[in-house]
């Protein structure tokens, strides 16, 4: 009898503990299930798109074009405030120096000579009159002696004759001999005179180089450095101290941080909802806690082909930030949501309390501690919120469904 009566009343103990045990699950069940309230208010129905903040206006800095061999030798730091006329890149002007000093000698060496053939000429210009003036007074001695022949002896007039043509000969061929080296003397110098006209414009353009070997801003702003491709499009890195640079290449830019525009690449399918002018509101990824307004600018006309894989194509939005931040900078990657539309006075609530109950959308509403299922209907969608009818504003729902939760375990 004693032995029934406590086998009662252990199938008793264990029983309330199993139901006490099960209750205490269910109630901490209830008591810690995530919930949320239903709000009322504007809805903005958003499509989102990521992209990076680029420049709409910007000069750029480009290296010389008539200075080759060019190496970096010192850079401003990239993406420091730099004001209009600041030094931004320096070349290794040793080379350059190395040949100013070659055609300064060569102009020297050039100029030496020229002197000297011009003294040359000029001595041989005086001997070539000397020898000249010696052959007329030989030419007048012998004209004179040619009129003596009325008191001298035929034969020696006719002698005399002879002289005088002898004489006025030589005179003819020296006249000849001062102009040919008069015309040699001078086409000589003019050859000199070229060659070191040519060395002084080498020895005037290598300075000119040497006053090149520094890029300064051209105007107030943030100097950004371009990509440097002779490595090839795979190892493109922006320009560094100790890259070669070739003649008239962009090196950096300057970007105007008042025309910073955010572009993003736009789905095809939401193409069609988008239209110039609508409010954009921007999140960097540098500054997570601040949102920055803008308004879309413009859309690409055509789709274009990244370089991602796989390969996708998408459009091109070109939001305007407004108004504009001094700490933005281009390059800086975040994310822009495009306000297509508002529904005023929308019940919505968080994307995670929408559930599907016999392919139907519902919200587990609570009713007297209980949650039960209620179906709506999805107005508008975001990523984060969902704009539904049938339920009042402030409605308690659960963001977890326990029933998937008991179908899994």
């Amino acid at each position: 009898m004693r032995r029934g009566l406590l086998w009662v009343v252990t199938v008793a103990v264990v029983g309330a503990a199993i139901a006490g045990g099960l209750f205490m699950r269910k109630a901490a069940a209830k008591t810690e299930r995530p919930v949320a309230f239903a709000r009322e208010g504007e809805f903005q129905v958003m499509i989102s798109c990521r992209g990076e903040l680029i420049a709409a206006d910007s000069e750029q800095v480009t290296a010389p074009l008539n200075v080759p061999n060019l190496s970096i030798v010192w850079l401003a730091p990239n993406g420091d405030m730099v004001k209009e006329g600041d030094p931004i890149v320096r070349f290794d002007e040793s080379s350059a120096k190395r040949q100013l000093r070659e055609k300064e000698a060569a102009l020297g060496q050039a100029q030496a000579t020229l002197d000297q053939a011009v003294a040359q000429a000029s001595i041989q210009l005086e001997q070539d009159r000397l020898e000249l003036a010696t052959a007329r007074q030989v030419v007048e001695r012998a004209k004179l002696e040619v009129s003596k022949q009325e008191i001298v002896s035929r034969l020696k007039g006719e002698e005399s004759r002879i002289d005088l043509g002898v004489a006025e000969e030589k005179m003819k061929v020296q006249q000849a001999t001062l102009e040919l080296n008069q015309t040699s003397g001078k086409a000589k110098i003019s050859a000199l005179e070229a060659v070191r006209d040519k060395t002084k414009v080498e020895v005037e353009l290598t300075r000119h180089r040497l006053t090149q070997m520094e890029l300064k801003s051209p105007s107030t702003g943030v100097v950004v450095y371009l990509m440097n491709f002779s490595a090839g499009w795979m190892n493109a890195k922006p320009f560094k101290v100790g890259d070669n640079v070739w003649p008239g290449s962009a090196i950096a830019e300057i970007p105007d941080l008042a025309s910073l525009h955010i572009k993003a690449k736009v789905d095809e399918n939401d193409r069609g909802r988008l239209q110039a002018g609508q409010e954009a509101q921007i999140r960097l990824d540098p500054f997570p806690e601040k949102t920055f307004q803008g308004k879309l600018a413009s859309i690409s006309l055509l789709t274009e082909q990244n370089f991602e894989w796989p390969p996708t194509r998408n459009f091109r939005g070109f939001a305007k930030v407004e108004p504009p931040d001094k700490r933005l900078r281009p390059g800086m990657q975040g994310k822009m949501d495009l306000i297509v539309e508002k529904i005023p006075k929308a019940i919505s609530v968080p994307s995670k309390a929408l559930f599907t109950r016999n392919g139907k959308p519902v919200v587990l509403l609570d009713q007297q501690g209980e949650f039960r299922a209620v179906e709506v209907k999805v107005v508008a969608r975001n990523p984060d919120e969902v704009a539904v009818e049938g339920i009042k504003r402030g409605a308690k729902v659960a963001l977890t469904d326990d029933e998937k939760l008991e179908k899994k375990q």
